[in-house]
């Protein structure tokens, strides 16, 4: 793809430490509803989330300091 198509970079974050998807989603997607926020980041964000869910039960944060967050859809080709 050439440098030229890529002027539009998809919205992200990194976390805070005491972060978790309630927190993330009730700060950076205020116009729905948690349940929904957090449903829309884990699904933009499974290289974060499918990495948790195989560490359930362990106790630690499931997202780290150094995780991007995308906080947007992935953007439409076109």
């Amino acid at each position: 793809m050439p440098v030229a198509q890529l002027s539009r970079v998809r919205k992200s974050i990194l976390p805070l430490i005491e972060d978790d998807w309630s927190s993330i989603a009730n700060r950076e997607l205020p116009d729905l509803s948690e349940k929904d926020g957090v449903s829309s980041l884990q699904s933009w964000n499974l290289h974060v989330y499918m990495r948790a869910a195989a560490r359930m039960g362990t106790g630690s944060n499931d997202i780290l300091p150094s995780d991007v967050i995308f906080i947007e859809p992935p953007l439409a080709h076109g």
